[in-house]
């Protein structure tokens, strides 16, 4: 079956869903396989469980009228969302990095939402099913959309962009993520370029911050430039103050002003400008943009304070990598408080440079004086150190809740993998 036969199915039936777990009647079941599953043998159940059609990819039963059949489902749910893509004629940003890109998103779509009918990824469904899953569920009300690009290794951002076909991008910044994939830091700024590629080749426009030069030279060619920083740029802002909450102030913009946000760390604040800075470019009011971006409560262990007594806890777990922590370190130095413990977890995905990284982190945890240090899997139980060692996050979710900790502060992260979030359940 062509892509414009699926398309016409999918306007009957426009709900789409791999996983018959969570189906719905009048669905579309697309039958997805991986290295631990196969989609396929599911199909006779999603038909049974209501589904209006399965798309498969394996000779389940030629004989079901509901069952169709294509090369590739992975590539037919890509090849329709991209068509489904070439209905709308409004911006579509794209959003990647390497470290709070969903934040960034998340800051962009709160802007953006106060005053247009905005359609975004949700959660961080940002890989080759997820982006795809995202542009299927926008509806014809559509004013905008905001799409975050993960990736951990090359070419996977420029597959993207062939069916997603933004026409803006925003890189927020380079780092040490994903090293083991990519090939290092310069396959990091290779990879995460390829939207910078797509936009230039496209005359599309991108959001740059001017703070950072490595951004500058990687758009080189790029014609459309909205700018935001610190200084020198379109849009500016300085940080006020980070303890604990972000406070910044929009300096190029009175109107805007003072912006108190719900954010933890100062490494927020180029997040800030940025949804800031798209905001103002597509004329939305600033009263909307400092209402929205104050309202903004960040959640799923990004930048969140948990009260819980005496005692502040900084849950920024659901991700990690050496630029990252480093930053989570240097802003937790920062806070004015007296009672400091810090619980971190391992940093997956580093490679070769694995040991070394780890070794780079005990060595900046040891400039500073901490009341407890907890550090948790990865390669720190390889390097020499005087703190507190765990394997697991069980054994460290056990020492804390045997701990009487008061008036403390508690900064806890680490990368998904290890799910440093269970040590406070």
């Amino acid at each position: 079956m062509l892509i414009e036969g699926l398309y016409n199915i999918f306007l009957q039936y426009p709900s789409v869903q791999t996983d018959t777990r969570k189906l719905k009647a009048g669905d579309l079941y697309f039958a997805l396989k991986g290295e631990h599953f196969n989609g396929n043998l599911f199909a006779h159940q999603a038909l049974e469980k209501g589904a209006a059609y399965a798309i498969v990819d394996e000779d389940i039963n030629p004989s079901k009228d509901r069952f169709i059949k294509v090369n590739d489902v992975l590539q037919t749910l890509q090849q329709l969302s991209k068509h489904h893509r070439e209905q709308f004629d409004i911006p579509f940003l794209a959003i990647t990095g390497s470290n709070g890109k969903t934040t960034t998103k998340e800051l962009i779509n709160a802007v953006l939402s106060s005053h247009y009918k905005t359609y975004t990824t949700e959660g961080n469904l940002n890989n080759h099913i997820g982006i795809p899953l995202t542009i299927l569920k926008i509806k014809s009300d559509a004013e905008f959309t905001v799409i975050e690009m993960g990736a951990n290794h090359q070419k996977e951002i420029a597959s993207y962009c062939t069916f997603s076909l933004p026409n803006f991008g925003l890189i927020n910044n380079i780092g040490k993520a994903h090293l083991e994939g990519f090939g290092g830091l310069e396959g990091v700024k290779k990879g995460k370029g390829e939207l910078y590629d797509y936009i230039r080749e496209t005359k599309g426009s991108i959001f740059i911050n001017n703070d950072y030069d490595y951004l500058l030279e990687m758009s080189a060619g790029i014609q459309n430039k909205i700018t935001y920083g610190t200084g020198n740029a379109e849009i500016t802002g300085i940080l006020i103050e980070s303890d604990p909450f972000l406070k910044v102030e929009i300096t190029s913009n009175p109107s805007i002003g003072m912006i108190e946000t719900k954010l933890v760390g100062d490494y927020n604040l180029p997040n800030v400008l940025a949804a800031v800075c798209v905001g103002s470019f597509f004329e939305v009011p600033p009263e909307k943009i400092k209402k929205a971006i104050e309202n903004y409560n960040p959640t799923n262990s990004r930048s969140q304070l948990i009260e819980r007594g005496t005692n502040k806890i900084i849950l920024d777990a659901y991700n990690a990598n050496p630029s990252s922590m480093r930053a989570a370190i240097e802003n937790f130095a920062s806070l004015q408080a007296d009672k400091k413990v810090i619980i971190l977890g391992g940093m997956a995905e580093m490679g070769e440079a694995s040991l070394f990284e780890h070794k780079a982190i005990i060595d900046l945890l040891k400039q500073y004086n901490w009341s407890e240090v907890v550090l948790v899997g990865g390669d720190y139980s390889k390097n020499e150190h005087p703190y507190i060692n765990f394997t697991t996050t069980a054994e460290a979710k056990k020492w804390f809740h045997l701990q009487d900790f008061d008036h403390a502060n508690i900064l806890i992260k680490g990368s998904r993998s290890m799910k440093m979030e269970e040590v406070i359940d």
